[in-house]
């Protein structure tokens, strides 16, 4: 699963990379850079967030990568908990051959860690998404899947609730939970507290929040107001922090677990959760009417309804890897042959062209635009990340998310404008100081 779980502050977890060495995952010599399938030979390792699938689905992508490729052998490793365990193994070399590219890594620290696929140049033709995470015009990784972020709701539990229609609004979306608690048995919402990683999904839905697919890379790192009442990340979680006050979340949100949660969305135990498109097959892979689990947009009071489009983790090859060559062959059948995005991910393929879900179709004729974000401007690459790591916030962490939580159901004393005027205040200090560099 994508998890996001911070196991220690990454400037420490820099220093111990400078000082450990390890083996690497792959066996042999190192390969020869040739484009032959039959000059490939040894072994290549692929860690993989997928834990449902990696004994059943990605056995077969390997038997299928074999036939094209029959001297090399593929093994999958998958974690549980992806992005903690990654950021420990990556302290070392023995991270693989080819792994997904760890959200939690900076932008301009991927080349000490992954191997250049391309030119974005080249590459630009072939698959979207390459640029998020793209260093000086050399691409390091491609989308596994395009996703689009939003509500995964079950219409059953909706209709058993009397709700006619989706909500749009904020309001909408709070006075639908509070109908689905007052006449059903099912969870209004439920967060995935304890897993961590989820809540990180929210962050997701900030450009449908604020309407904008500038937002995120254009207008949030030129902007003091980030987290002031008003603003897109106020409103988006504010939401959360009403929905967890409101007693509309699961009833103990630190033992949650979030394979039983798909199986319990999967049975109508729970209505709403908010996640990735990358959830939804998986939830309607557990329900007896896969047609029950539906996908509307977050709620937003925005003029118009942008659900944002977005690359999923990017799949890279370890800089440290003996088997390059196989390594991106691997990146590259998974990218072209595999069908991952839509079969298995319930998204849109990365290359260039490729169809949108009829899902997508569907909310367009509503006037649902889906949109890619916006890039940051030349010169800004990678700046909401630098001011984020300065400020030691975590927007695509989990622990201030946890903080509202624990403040919404009482376990901690501070008000959400507190949480928020703390976020801003350290948004700002950090701002300064990066732009001063």
């Amino acid at each position: 699963m994508k998890c996001v779980q911070r196991i220690m502050p990454f400037l420490a977890f820099l220093l111990v990379i400078g000082l450990l060495a390890g083996c690497s995952g792959s066996q042999g010599a190192e390969q020869p850079e040739s484009t032959d399938p039959q000059d490939m030979k040894g072994e290549i390792t692929v860690i993989t967030q997928r834990t449902d699938i990696v004994d059943t689905v990605f056995k077969e992508y390997a038997q299928k990568f074999n036939e094209q490729y029959p001297n090399v052998k593929v093994n999958f490793q998958a974690l549980a908990d992806y992005e903690g365990q990654i950021k420990i193994r990556m302290s070392t070399d023995d991270y693989g051959d080819v792994l997904l590219i760890p959200t939690s890594i900076p932008i301009a620290d991927i080349p000490d860690f992954f191997e250049p696929l391309g030119s974005y140049d080249e590459m630009k033709s072939k698959y979207t998404g390459i640029e998020e995470r793209m260093v000086e015009n050399k691409v390091y990784g491609i989308p596994i899947a395009m996703t689009y972020s939003g509500v995964i709701y079950n219409k059953k539990v909706f209709e058993n609730a009397g709700i006619t229609e989706l909500p749009q609004k904020f309001e909408q979306f709070q006075a639908a939970l509070q109908q689905v608690k007052d006449r059903t048995e099912a969870v209004p919402l439920f967060t995935n507290y304890a897993s961590g990683w989820a809540l990180t999904q929210w962050e997701a839905d900030l450009t449908t929040v604020a309407g904008d697919p500038d937002y995120v890379n254009v207008t949030q790192p030129n902007s003091d107001d980030n987290f002031v009442p008003g603003q897109p990340h106020y409103q988006l979680y504010k939401v959360m922090y009403d929905t967890a006050k409101a007693g509309l979340i699961e009833r103990d949100p630190m033992t949650t677990d979030w394979e039983q949660s798909k199986a319990d969305m999967a049975q109508g135990k729970i209505a709403t959760m908010i996640l990735g498109s990358w959830a939804i097959d998986q939830i309607k892979g557990l329900a007896d009417n896969p047609d029950d689990i539906g996908f509307m947009p977050f709620p937003t009071d925005a003029p118009e309804v942008i659900v944002p489009l977005a690359a999923d983790y990017n799949l890279g090859v370890n800089v440290n890897s003996k088997n390059k060559a196989a390594a991106k062959a691997w990146v590259e059948w998974f990218t072209n042959e595999s069908n991952y995005a839509t079969e298995q991910a319930g998204s849109v393929s990365p290359v260039v062209g490729s169809e949108l879900p009829a899902i997508l179709e569907e909310y367009g004729k509503t006037g649902v635009k889906f949109e890619m974000i916006t890039p940051a401007d030349e010169g800004q690459e990678g700046l909401v990340d630098q001011i984020d790591k300065e400020a030691e916030i975590g927007l695509w962490q989990p622990d201030f998310k946890k903080l509202i939580i624990e403040a919404a159901i009482g376990n901690r004393s501070e008000s959400f404008d507190d949480i928020m005027k703390k976020l801003n205040d350290d948004w700002v200090k950090a701002r300064a100081k990066v732009i001063a560099q």
